[in-house]
């Protein structure tokens, strides 16, 4: 009788092993369907970029790292986005919005980049460049964001106001902060207060905000949320 238990014991052991397998490849194909349904449900549907909650996590995760200072934060703005929509509807500006993220998404795949729409006709982008070489990086998207572009056999040109803050000018600083400066500095080369490529300062970071959102930005006159 002992011996037969002995025998029985290594089949009941290899029974309840074989079907753990199958239910452990279930639980890892279920979590990794949930895991992509969730980095899809986190992109701008429109634009197909993230949104400002990864855009700062993602700039954050850079100022970790040893290249720290060649972190670059932009603020993207539209010009003339409202009159895109007034006249030629809200199918024309759309068009617009997911140019501009297409555009920008091939930017960043080609260098350590995230780009991200933080709303209506604004976007935002955090990015290692090389310093000898980043004002005329970003000069060059400026210049491919301008490219018009065709939308039921009109032509549609939209540019963009751009403001840059650069971590090297503002140790210490997380990416809210940075993108708060270059906030600040893209409304400066809007208003045309600074020109094109402005970096952004330690005054631009901390610049007056009325209910946390910059000083002239549309919705400054609602409550804080």
């Amino acid at each position: 009788m002992p011996a037969t238990a002995v025998l029985r014991q290594p089949s009941r052991t290899l029974v309840i092993t074989a079907t753990a397998v199958p239910l452990a490849l279930a639980v890892l194909v279920d979590d990794v369907r949930v895991r992509r349904q969730l980095h899809v449900a986190r992109r701008d549907p429109l634009s197909g970029l993230r949104g400002r909650a990864d855009l700062l996590a993602y700039g954050d995760r850079l100022l970790r790292t040893g290249r720290g200072g060649r972190v670059y934060v932009m603020l993207l703005d539209g010009n003339g986005f409202k009159a895109v929509n007034d006249t030629y509807g809200h199918g024309a500006g759309d068009a617009v919005i997911a140019t501009t993220g297409r555009r920008l998404a091939a930017w960043t795949t080609r260098r350590r980049a995230l780009a991200a729409r933080l709303g209506g006709d604004e976007f935002a982008v955090a990015a290692v460049l090389p310093d000898r070489s980043a004002l005329a990086d970003i000069t060059a998207l400026r210049e491919q964001l301008h490219q018009p572009l065709t939308h039921d056999g009109r032509t549609l040109q939209m540019t963009v106001s751009l403001g840059i803050a650069r971590a090297a000018d503002l140790p210490g600083e997380d990416t809210g902060r940075l993108l708060r400066a270059a906030d600040t500095a893209m409304y400066k080369v809007k208003t045309g207060d600074a020109a094109f490529p402005y970096l952004a300062t330690r005054a631009d970071a901390y610049a007056e905000a009325v209910n946390g959102r910059r000083a002239g930005r549309p919705g400054t006159h609602l409550p804080a949320a």
